[in-house]
C-alpha cells in the first residue's frame, strides 16, 4: 500500500508537467483532423461553405461556453474585436480556400510565413536575417509551380500566402485586445467573423449545406478544428513559457502533413517536406531566445 501511494505521489507531478505539453500536441492534431473532415465536404459545399460550418458553429459553441456577452466593452474595446474577428474570417476563409489545390501540410508550410513574418519583424535579431533566408529557401522549394513535375497551384499558393498575411494580422490585432480576456476576445473574434464568413458559405453551397450528412461533418469540423484546439491552446499557453510554445508549435506543418498522407492520401515529394522542414527550422530559430 505504502509502495503503491509513493508511485502515485510521484507520477502525480510528471502528469503536471506533461499536462500542458500534451494539450499541446492534442490541439495540433485536433486541428489537423479537423481540417482533413472539412476538405471532405469541399466536393459538397465547397470551401466556403466548409469555413461557414467552422466558423458558425464554432462561434454557437464558444457563445454558450463561455457567454461573452457579460464582458463589458468600451467602443476602443468594440473596435478591436471587430477588426480581429475580421481578420479571423479571413484567414479561415483563405486557408481553406488554398487546401482546394494544395496539400494540407504544404498549405499550412506557406501560412506559418505569416506569423514568422511578424515574430522576425518585432524581434530585429541579427540571426533573424537567415531565419528569413531559410523561410524564404523553403518557399522557393515550392517553385515553380504549375510547370515543374510536383509543382502546386499558382492560386492555391496565393491564397495561403494571404492567410498567411491574415495570421500576421491576427497576432497583432490580437494583441490589441488586450483589455478584454483572451477567451472572451476569441469568442467574440469568432463571433465576428461569422457574420460575414457564414453568408458567403451559404450562398456559394446553397441547398447541400442543410443536408444532415454534411451537418454532422460540419459540425465535426468546427469541434475538431475551433472549439477544442483554442481550449486546450488556452490550458497549453498557462503553463508553457512563450518562448518554447512558439517552437513546440512551429512543428504543425510537419503535423499537418503528416495528417494529409494519413487521411487524405496528400505524399509529399522529398523535396516538399524539405520545404517544410526549412520554414519549421525558421520558425523555430526565430521564437528561440537568445543567449
Amino acid at each position: 500500500m505504502t509502495t503503491m501511494t509513493a508511485s502515485t505521489r510521484s507520477a502525480s507531478p510528471l502528469l503536471t508537467r506533461a499536462l500542458p505539453y500534451l494539450a499541446l500536441a492534442g490541439s495540433m492534431s485536433s486541428v489537423c483532423v479537423g481540417t482533413s473532415i472539412a476538405k471532405h465536404l469541399f466536393p459538397v459545399i465547397g470551401a466556403p461553405g466548409a469555413v461557414a460550418y467552422r466558423v458558425g458553429f464554432a462561434a454557437i459553441i464558444m457563445s454558450v461556453l463561455f457567454r461573452p456577452w457579460r464582458t463589458k466593452l468600451t467602443r476602443a474595446d468594440k473596435v478591436a474585436v471587430i477588426r480581429y474577428g475580421i481578420v479571423l474570417g479571413l484567414m479561415n476563409l483563405s486557408f481553406y480556400m488554398s487546401l482546394r489545390t494544395l496539400p494540407l501540410g504544404l498549405g499550412m508550410a506557406i501560412e506559418f510565413l505569416g506569423p514568422l513574418t511578424v515574430s522576425v519583424v518585432k524581434s530585429r535579431r541579427p540571426r533573424d536575417i537567415l531565419m528569413v533566408l531559410l523561410a524564404a529557401g523553403g518557399l522557393a522549394l515550392l517553385l515553380p509551380l504549375r510547370e515543374a513535375q510536383h509543382g502546386l497551384d499558382p492560386v492555391g499558393v496565393i491564397f495561403a500566402l494571404g492567410a498567411g498575411v491574415c495570421w500576421g494580422l491576427y497576432i497583432i490585432f490580437g494583441q490589441r485586445t488586450g483589455n478584454i480576456p483572451a477567451v472572451q476576445a476569441v469568442t467574440l473574434g469568432m463571433a465576428t467573423a461569422s457574420i460575414f464568413a457564414v453568408p458567403i458559405g451559404v450562398a456559394s453551397a446553397g441547398a447541400a449545406i442543410l443536408s444532415p450528412p454534411v451537418i454532422v461533418l460540419g459540425l465535426g469540423t468546427a469541434i475538431l478544428s475551433s472549439a477544442i484546439p483554442y481550449t486546450l491552446d488556452m490550458v497549453a499557453m498557462k503553463r508553457i513559457p512563450a518562448g518554447r510554445f512558439g517552437i513546440l508549435m512551429s512543428v504543425e506543418p510537419a503535423v499537418g502533413a503528416f495528417a494529409g498522407a494519413m487521411l487524405l492520401g496528400e505524399h509529399l515529394t522529398m523535396q516538399q517536406w524539405l520545404a517544410i522542414g526549412l520554414v519549421i527550422a525558421a520558425s523555430i530559430g526565430s521564437v528561440m531566445p537568445s543567449e
